[in-house]
């Protein structure tokens, strides 16, 4: 069997794991660039791309940093106490560690130095993570509407408000402070950790976030 070759890698304001959605489409609002390596920078290769308005991403869990596998994973939305068989989720430590994305194809753009860029929105995938595929999502064979989501389905996924004070708000561009705001929404807290004294910090778009929660309300610290 072929090696996976890397064709692409993503570019985005997700510089570090945490805080990056769990699931694609989620936060609709982060803009990101697939770049293709040299080698496949062939214009003829994304011929009739456009005419799609979704497309998969097959990308690698470049940051999951673990030897080995195991049959079962404790996912973050059931408190990270109960164990699943890894099949049954989208656990990043899995045998090969392979992700698969659904993300809204925004356009193209064409570049002087780096072939044409695809533009997409709803990743849920880090900077720098490598892409081996890109497929067009075709709805008369992706989309299930009668599916069901197994213990996704029966888990409330917790959402909070989020405040930002305005003078922490002013140190980002206004695009990526509503990006953000949809970011925090989605409490990227693991789902087992409530303390409303604990600080917690990310990197998003080349700045660093601090922030508490206390009940259902997120509060921005410092973005420096």
């Amino acid at each position: 069997m072929k090696t996976l070759e890397v064709i692409a890698r993503i570019e985005n304001a997700y510089t570090s794991k945490f805080g990056v959605p769990r699931q694609s489409g989620i936060v609709d609002d982060v803009v990101s660039r697939i770049v293709f390596e040299p080698a496949y920078r062939v214009e003829e290769a994304l011929r009739g791309i456009g005419d799609f308005s979704y497309i998969w991403l097959i990308w690698g869990f470049h940051e999951a940093k673990r030897e080995g596998w195991s049959p079962t994973v404790r996912p973050p939305r059931l408190g990270g106490n109960t164990r699943i068989g890894v099949f049954a989720t989208r656990s990043p430590y899995r045998p090969n560690g392979l992700g698969l994305s659904s993300v809204r194809l925004i356009g193209t753009e064409k570049t002087p130095d780096r072939g044409t860029v695809l533009l997409v929105a709803g990743a849920d995938l880090m900077n720098g993570t490598p892409v081996y595929d890109v497929k067009p999502y075709l709805p008369v064979a992706d989309c299930h509407p009668g599916a069901t989501g197994g213990f996704t389905d029966i888990h409330e996924k917790r959402h909070v408000r989020v405040f930002i004070p305005e003078e922490e708000a002013e140190r980002l561009a206004a695009a990526d402070r509503a990006a953000l705001e949809k970011v925090l929404a989605e409490d990227p807290r693991p789902a087992y950790q409530d303390d409303p004294e604990r600080v917690y910090a990310f990197e998003f778009a080349e700045k660093t976030v601090r922030f508490r929660v206390a009940g259902d309300v997120l509060t921005v610290t410092e973005i420096s």
